[in-house]
């Protein structure tokens, strides 16, 4: 009986026909207490060294079915089956098993999970969106409860990620997971490579490519070269990269599979920054998501502090956190102080070059956040790293005094000349669905910075969009960021 999870039929559940759902979910409670009889009468031989083996791989595949029910019992936008995993849940746990309970405090560790949209309470409009999403993927993650504070953008994003990873194109499915998880084990995100290691199962890919970039195919092995150069120093990137995987004899690309692939760890790589950068949680139903242990009295956390996730006076300040609501506050003034300042200027008179250029320098220096080093280099988790070759290989900063490095000027190449008809032409409708994805990032704004209202963000969102270019070694020749 030492069954797995993969017997179970999930695909039911993302139906939008009552009847459907309710017929999944009864097929899963028979499967559920079927295993939880059997499990309950072999606990008495669990550790018995003739089938110790066999009934800890049943418990392994116990435990994983009842994190997927945990995970729909608070993430599915179907009321139905929310309700029934839970009553399945609860059934399981009056027979003696224990059941998982989710760990941490909501979808994103930096924002409080009162502040975040609840399953079940979400409008009409937004109910289809979040079924959209749940049909697709077979979940409501993480990333898209974060990314639901501005609904325009996650729809277009939904609709992208959606194409890319389902909808017919030059890729086989499990190649598409398969580059999802090498792009954002690159960026060492171990919430994306989890989740796409499921699914990369799911679309039946071979479980040994899982094992190491090495053991999945020469044609997957000979992507990491770019895949490394792309993600961390882009500017670096020839026209032999793509040579080499055009023109790899039987381990070659097309240049419409090629296409794909590099949308997608573009995509990827992309998307672990907004993982990182909004603290997203594991997915109930992953690591780290959920434990079967019980609560713990102590179960108390500084984190709990500084994300709004708990129940002390919100005044009150820990003196180890040094929370500050007021210098937070003063930021903010001092730059809508600036950029008043920066208004006036550029209404008085226009730089020359050499005093954009000097300007721009100087405040590189003062306001660098990304900091590198060739003494200091991590090594990721070795769960993430088998995934990618060169582990010590990162971001260096192109623009040091005394080097000169090869960029790309947006005035040779851009997105909006070149880039959107190639896409289009290799991979239909994919570069108008990245175009909408972009307007709608660079003109997303709410006319607020902080508590004030009726902002005009136009100035700080372009400095922004331009600094990320340049980051990234795309340079604007008439660019000032003073």
């Amino acid at each position: 009986m030492a069954e797995g999870e993969n017997e179970v039929r999930w695909e039911g559940l993302c139906s939008r026909d009552s009847s459907t759902r309710e017929t999944a979910l009864e097929n899963i409670r028979q499967i559920v207490l079927r295993k939880t009889e059997y499990l309950r009468s072999v606990k008495e031989t669990l550790y018995r060294p003739s089938d110790g083996l066999s009934n800890a791989v049943s418990l392994d595949g116990m435990n994983k079915l009842l994190a997927h029910l945990l995970m729909l019992s608070k993430r599915c936008p179907f009321e139905d089956v929310r309700e029934r995993s839970g009553f399945i849940l609860k059934s399981v746990e009056e027979l003696g098993i224990r059941i998982p309970r989710p760990l941490g405090h909501g979808p994103s560790r930096f924002i409080p999970e009162k502040e975040i949209l609840q399953v079940g309470s979400e409008d009409a409009q937004m109910h289809a969106l979040f079924a959209d999403s749940f049909a697709a993927l077979g979940r409501l993650d993480n990333i898209t409860l974060v990314m639901v504070f501005h609904p325009q953008y996650l729809e277009s994003f939904l609709k992208t990620q959606h194409y890319l990873l389902q909808m017919d194109g030059p890729l086989p499915l499990h190649y598409r997971h398969y580059i999802g998880i090498m792009a954002a084990a690159r960026h060492q995100c171990s919430y994306l490579v989890n989740l796409h290691v499921n699914d990369f199962l799911h679309v039946g890919g071979d479980p040994k490519w899982l094992n190491g970039l090495e053991n999945a195919p020469q044609k997957l092995q000979n992507l990491g070269e770019l895949n490394k150069v792309l993600a961390h120093r882009p500017w670096l990137i020839t026209k032999e990269h793509i040579e080499g995987l055009l023109k790899a004899e039987e381990h070659s690309w097309s240049l419409a599979e090629l296409v794909h692939a590099v949308v997608l760890l573009t995509h990827y790589h992309s998307l672990a920054s907004f993982t990182f950068g909004c603290g997203i949680s594991p997915e109930i139903h992953c690591d780290g998501g959920h434990t079967f242990r019980p609560p713990s009295v102590s179960n108390y956390c500084i984190c709990d502090i500084t994300n709004g996730n708990h129940n002390v006076d919100e005044m009150q300040v820990n003196s180890a956190g040094n929370i500050s609501v007021s210098d937070s506050f003063f930021e903010v003034e001092a730059l809508m102080e600036k950029m008043k300042q920066l208004q006036e200027c550029r209404d008085e008179e226009e730089a020359s070059q050499e005093e954009m250029a000097s300007r721009f320098e100087i405040e590189k220096r003062e306001s660098m956040l990304v900091f590198s080093s060739d003494d200091d280099e991590v090594t990721p988790a070795r769960d993430v790293s088998r995934h990618f070759e060169d582990t010590s290989y990162g971001y260096k900063d192109f623009s040091r005094h005394g080097m000169h490095v090869p960029t790309f000027r947006v005035q040779d190449y851009c997105w909006e000349d070149h880039g959107y008809s190639l896409v289009n032409r290799l991979y239909p409708d994919v570069g108008q669905l990245i175009d909408e994805k972009f307007h709608i990032a660079y003109n997303l704004t709410y006319n607020t910075m902080a508590m004030h209202k009726d902002v005009d963000t136009s100035m700080l969102r372009r400095a922004i969009w331009n600094y990320i270019h340049c980051m990234f070694g795309i340079r604007f020749m008439l660019i000032c960021f003073l």
